[in-house]
């Protein structure tokens, strides 16, 4: 039998129902939501859409719709449960409660690869904006050697360890403060992307749309696989569920304006360039955006504010990662299933400042010595199998705890996690056969590393609890 935790005992264990338990709830609707956005919006638009517009041409809005419904569909699936579950642990507690402690350490595994490969990537694209954006306003750029990693003819990639160093600094000084930064740097991206678009819409041109999709169905699928890395992070509002005033209303909400709303920025962004210069130029510029503008407008002054606001979107994206992968290893910690120093939290800021600087230096490491980009697709299969459990989850605890508190419920089910599921898959299949092949490694080493430490070292299993006692003995939440 499945070592399953009830959702009772998990939210029980961790004091979400209740103050004084450590974490502070400081954060209210309009927070959660830039939140969201400022996990989302980041190196997927402004250095990644060239990827997704060579694969797709023009079609790539397509892309970026199919990506939307299927995160869409399983922002459904997380809704319902960070309202019914208001936890830290985002996925892996929803796997916990559903599908049981072996499932859930796997998912905490693949959120390891999901957040520690996206921050290190958006670290590294946050360098090369910082190059546009000195290069615009003194002139000047960072000598290869201090700005890129071995792989990319460097030597160490500064730039990449100093934004996730400042990205730890806020986050030891209190979630108050790291979540006013993360307020007012989405602001002031969304602001910057919605000033790309007037300059873009100036230059538009139909014959820039033709061919639509150069590719067929097979550049939109792959081009699909290549958007889907933009709305990594949407998951992470869940890991917020202690530390929001009104989880149970606010995170459920948050979720799905924060889908509509990249979504609708995302293909308008991405029509904007490529009507301006189309679609071959754009698949050409890594930091596509900054070229639009400067060929629009025929001056650099313009490029260097949308290097400006990649800068000030991609140290977010790394501030709200880390803060989600902090809050996840913290409840994996308080399980047992990995060392106790990522369960302590400072009295003095309401922070986990030990683990905090942990990820920070795992982080840092491969940010600043190495080439990426054959890893982001293994990134994308890790979120994209998280995503299909969360779906899975929703249906096992509907069967299970029928009785269990849900303000939002997912709408058609149970068709809507099915679908969720069946998208997930599709585009875990686009990934293609090394991926796949990656992926399998990564998760029997992940079993290995649960059954020598993680399985031993339970407090589940030494409790002796089993799912009828832990559902006998555990208080029914709101």
């Amino acid at each position: 039998m499945p070592r399953i935790k009830s959702p009772h005992l998990l939210v029980a264990e961790s004091g979400a129902d209740r103050a004084g338990h450590g974490l502070k709830r400081t954060m209210g609707l309009f927070q959660l939501v830039c939140f969201g956005v400022g996990a989302i919006v980041g190196t997927g638009i402004f250095v990644g859409l060239s990827d997704s517009v060579g694969e797709a041409g023009p079609a790539v809005v397509i892309s970026f719709v199919l990506a939307a419904i299927t995160c869409v569909l399983t922002a459904f699936a997380f809704a319902e449960l960070g309202g019914a579950i208001p936890v830290s642990g985002s996925s892996y507690s929803f796997a916990y409660a559903g599908l049981g402690e072996t499932t859930a350490f796997l998912v905490g595994w693949c959120l390891l690869l999901e957040y520690g490969v996206s921050v290190s990537a958006v670290a590294v694209g946050w360098s090369q904006y910082v190059n546009e954006l000195l290069d615009g306003v003194l002139g000047v750029q960072l000598p290869d050697a201090l700005s890129a990693g071995p792989g990319d003819g460097g030597v160490i990639n500064l730039p990449a360890v100093v934004v996730i160093a400042l990205a730890c600094v806020l986050l030891v000084r209190g979630v108050r403060e790291s979540a006013r930064a993360t307020a007012a740097m989405a602001v002031l991206k969304l602001a910057v992307l919605v000033a790309f678009c007037a300059i873009g819409y100036t230059a538009f041109e139909d014959g820039n749309l033709t061919p639509f999709s150069p590719a067929g169905l097979g550049g939109i699928g792959a081009g699909t696989t290549a958007a889907f890395f933009s709305y990594i992070g949407f998951d992470a509002i869940t890991t917020a569920g202690e530390e929001a005033k009104n989880p149970r209303r606010d995170i459920p909400v948050a979720i799905l304006v924060c889908i509509g709303l990249v979504t609708l920025l995302y293909c308008a962004v991405a029509l904007a360039a490529i009507g301006a210069i189309g679609g071959d130029a754009v698949g050409d510029r890594p930091a596509a955006l900054s070229y639009v503008v400067d060929e629009v407008t025929g001056s650099s002054v313009g490029g260097t504010v949308v290097a400006f606001g990649a800068v000030v979107a991609i140290a977010s994206v790394v501030l709200a990662v880390m803060y989600g992968q902090t809050r996840i290893l913290m409840s994996m910690s308080r399980d047992g299933l990995i060392p106790r120093v990522f369960e302590k939290v400072s009295p003095r800021t309401a922070t986990p400042v030990a683990g905090t600087w942990i990820v920070g230096l795992v982080f840092a490491l491969p940010a600043a010595f190495a080439s990426l980009d054959s890893v982001v697709n293994l990134c994308t299969i890790g979120t994209l199998a998280t995503m299909a459990v969360v779906n899975v989850a929703v249906l096992a605890l509907r069967r299970r705890e029928p009785g269990l508190a849900r303000p939002f419920r997912v709408p058609l089910y149970p068709v809507t996690p099915l679908l969720g599921i069946a998208f997930c898959l599709y585009l875990i299949y686009e990934t293609g056969a090394e991926t796949w092949l990656q992926f399998g490694v990564f998760l029997v080493a992940g079993l290995l590393v649960y059954a020598a430490y993680g399985r031993r070292t339970s407090r589940l299993g030494r409790a002796g609890v089993t799912p009828s006692d832990d559902a006998g003995r555990a208080p029914r939440g709101a």
